[in-house]
């Protein structure tokens, strides 16, 4: 690293005084123009069914009403499903979810829209929904096929093993909970294009739609996209449904249109992490040594394929975790439920096929009789020599080493014979501890997404504008860039300035999504400063006949052998020799791919590691728990930002957390989805963070070619929390003697808490 560079230093986020002063814009901040309208949507109030008749008169009456749409008047493309069909706009005739939008209604102001809706008169024939993982197996309901990942003889080796040992976990979804809920602003140009302003990880899914939608060609809709107050993926293939009916009402209204659902409506009519049901058989010698696993992954899709097919692909490749699986048979299911379609959220499905592996790794520990850290030490993949259930090739020396660090830094074998003995005298506050790791693999398993561009200009005073692929939800991607830039061309970061990311700038770009959005737009952005700069290097060549290699750029000022000006002088000098001061820049990620028709490949680049060691107390009347000390060694390689890398870390863990011990979605009989609110559905509060917080980033350079030889750091401190799950599955243990299985579900709420206590209690 040069000196002076602002790479590997913890700069403060680009917006991080607007998001503290209130200064920040989102899409309900934008300034609409006059005359500009309001959209609403009305829902239907069955899960599943036929749509038998609808009146809207009393709607089209309503004050301020200017205009109504149903799924006769979208005038082309009238399915938005992102890769298969299935998500159709609006209701045509059948009903897939209870809260299903039916139609929209614009109106001169926002609440016009949103009484006016409720006024509908709809007659519907009521069918019996699927609503469960158990119904639809029985009525073998898929959105895709099933799918099967194989290594070794599993069959054989069960058929001949000594010991096998059969469990199960159920594990729940999660919702985001995205402070900025799904919003778009639609305004008509005078040629008929159409500027789109969206809280989108997308904006080239929503562009493509959009336009596919309205009947225009891709160049007639620009898409902007400046920040989102969070995405955790509910934002990748699920913002562009409300994006696309603003911007038919927008069209047959010829005014700007906003759309902005209200919480409960969004937490209705958008998906949720998927909900699983895991089961295995493992064949286990009495040391611990696994020998063979026969896995299944059911995933609940919910009423359409969406992204189904890859994350319930990336829940089989993340089920081995760190354990090295000899002969494995991993068989990921797609079923299809009468309930909203499920969808992205941070981890991609890996976090359900890690908790899935790690509850079996608990339950082994408890029907061995030993320590689980012992049994997962037995079982981490090897320094080398060793592959996935995938194929893919995994070098486990670091992971190893990471494990056996932070089990000496947490001082877990002294804190392990505390909680024993603790829970020996201590009949109600139960104490649990685990330590867990995390192997996540970083790369889209869509190959052709591997791919970003980046536009960069430097105008005449030396200031620089960079307009990437990327978007910005808060995870720091602007950041992280802008430092890039101004690292390659040795000026400061307030030379460099980020743009919205806008279609019209980069085109054809990836979801920010898959932890891959530093790798990808930070390379393209190198590439493109890189390119800059050797033009800049160039003229001094020919202007000075010095060599290239002794031109050096540094602190906004550029040297050579004999001579040095500044940045901003060369530039000017370049501009005046008529050198072009704008280019771009690309990347894709090199040696991926994965045949799934094989099912072997490498579908990864690289894997980003983790290891967190969790404490809980658990008060066994009330099933109430607590983490009161959380150890997290995290690998983010050489950090770009370990100030926002530390801020991604805690905050996947506690996210995490959430998702595994307060965060319950529930529904009716009828479908309806009971937890629609912050008032039903509970996310963590800052008294759920661990009393205790101790984190630490490895900073060891990535051994894969990574833009300055960084890791990914958004999706995989998520999986850090599941340490907290196995504690608290620890802590219950300790009421037989850590010697028997522990039924308990995620989340690990109260009342599973209590349940787990009391199956356990009675033997069951």
């Amino acid at each position: 690293m040069k000196p002076n560079s602002p790479v590997g230093l913890s700069i403060e986020h680009e917006s991080g005084k607007l998001h503290v002063t209130g200064q920040a814009r989102y899409i309900d901040d934008i300034p609409l123009p006059q005359g500009s309208l309001y959209a609403a949507v009305g829902q239907t109030s069955i899960a599943r069914g036929e749509l038998i008749s609808i009146d809207l008169t009393s709607v089209r009456a309503a004050p301020g009403v200017v205009d109504l749409l149903t799924f006769a008047d979208l005038p082309a493309l009238k399915d938005v499903g992102p890769i298969f069909p299935g998500d159709p706009l609006l209701v045509d005739i059948q009903v897939l979810f209870h809260g299903q939008a039916l139609f929209v209604v614009i109106a001169k102001t926002e609440m016009q829209a949103r009484r006016a809706a409720l006024l509908a008169e709809v007659e519907y024939r009521e069918e019996e929904p699927i609503l469960t993982l158990a119904q639809a197996r029985s009525a073998q309901a898929r959105v895709r096929p099933s799918h099967e990942l194989l290594r070794g003889d599993p069959d054989a080796v069960l058929s001949t093993a000594q010991r096998v040992i059969t469990g199960s976990v159920r594990i729940g979804g999660q919702e985001h909970v995205y402070l900025e809920g799904q919003a778009s602003v639609v305004m008509p140009n005078e040629d008929g294009s159409l500027l789109v302003h969206c809280s989108t990880q997308h904006p080239s899914e929503v562009q493509k739609l959009v336009a596919e939608v309205c009947g225009l060609d891709f160049n007639q809709v620009c898409v902007e996209v400046r920040r989102m107050g969070g995405g955790f993926g509910g934002k990748e293939s699920q913002a562009a449904a409300w994006a696309c009916l603003a911007a038919v009402a927008a069209q047959r209204c010829g005014q700007t249109v906003k759309l902005r659902l209200p919480r409960a409506q969004d937490m209705m009519l958008t998906g949720k992490r998927h909900p699983f049901e895991a089961s295995y058989q493992v064949a286990v010698t009495d040391g611990g040594k696994i020998e063979a696993v026969n896995a299944v992954l059911d995933g609940d899709c919910g009423c359409s394929p969406d992204l189904s097919d890859a994350i319930v692909d990336r829940a089989m490749f993340h089920f081995d975790n760190a354990y090295d699986l000899p002969n494995a048979r991993i068989l990921g299911e797609r079923w299809r439920t009468d309930k909203v379609s499920n969808t992205a959220f941070r981890g991609f499905g890996g976090p359900q096929g890690m908790l899935a592996g790690e509850a079996m790794m608990q339950q082994l520990a408890r029907e061995l009789n030993l320590d689980p850290l012992d049994l997962r030490l037995r079982n981490l993949y090897p320094e080398s020599g060793s592959t996935t259930p995938y194929h893919q090739q995994v070098e486990g020396g670091q992971l190893q080493s990471m494990m056996a660090r932070l089990e000496q830094s947490a001082d877990y074998r002294n804190r392990r014979q505390a909680v024993t003995a603790h829970n020996s005298t201590n009949p109600r506050h139960l104490k649990g501890l685990a330590l867990t790791p995390v192997k996540f693999g970083i790369s889209f398993t869509g190959k052709h997404l591997n791919q970003a561009g980046v536009l960069l200009h430097i105008y005449t005073d030396g200031s620089v504008l960079v307009s990437q692929a990327g978007t910005e939800m808060g995870q720091g991607l602007y950041t992280k860039v802008s430092q890039i830039v101004a690292a390659v061309l040795g000026i400061s970061l307030d030379q460099v300035k980020m743009s919205s990311t806008r279609t019209d700038k980069v085109p054809n770009t990836s979801p920010t999504a898959a932890s891959s959005g530093a790798d990808l737009n930070g390379m393209a952005a190198r590439n493109a400063a890189l390119t800059l700069r050797e033009r800049l290097i160039d003229h001094l060549v020919q202007r000075h006949t010095i060599d290239a290699d002794s031109v050096h750029f540094n602190d906004g000022v550029v040297s050579w052998s004999g001579g040095e000006q500044s940045f901003a002088g060369l530039v000017q000098q370049a501009y005046m020799a008529r050198i072009s001061l704008s280019a771009t820049g690309f990347y894709k990620t090199p040696e991926i791919g994965y045949d799934r028709k094989q099912a072997k490949g490498q579908p990864f680049y690289y894997f980003a590691l983790g290891v967190s060691c969790s404490e809980v107390e658990v008060d066994r009347l009330t099933g109430m728990t607590q983490v009161t000390r959380a150890d997290i060694l995290h690998d983010a390689g050489m950090s770009l930002n370990p100030g926002i890398d530390l801020g991604q870390i805690e905050g996947g863990y506690v996210q995490g957390l959430g998702w595994l011990t307060t965060e319950e979605l529930c529904w009716a009989d009828d479908g309806r989805l009971l937890t629609n609110s912050p008032a039903t559905y509970k996310i963590p509060a800052v008294s759920d963070r661990p009393t205790d917080l101790r984190i630490e980033l490895l900073q060891e350079p990535n051994s894969a070619a990574t833009i300055y030889s960084s890791k990914a750091v958004g999706e995989p401190p998520l999986m850090l929390a599941i340490s907290a799950w196995c504690a608290i599955e620890d802590a219950i243990a300790s009421v037989a003697g850590y010697q028997r299985r522990v039924e308990l579900q995620a989340p690990a709420t109260p009342e599973a808490v209590v349940t787990a206590l009391t199956r356990l209690g009675s033997g069951e």
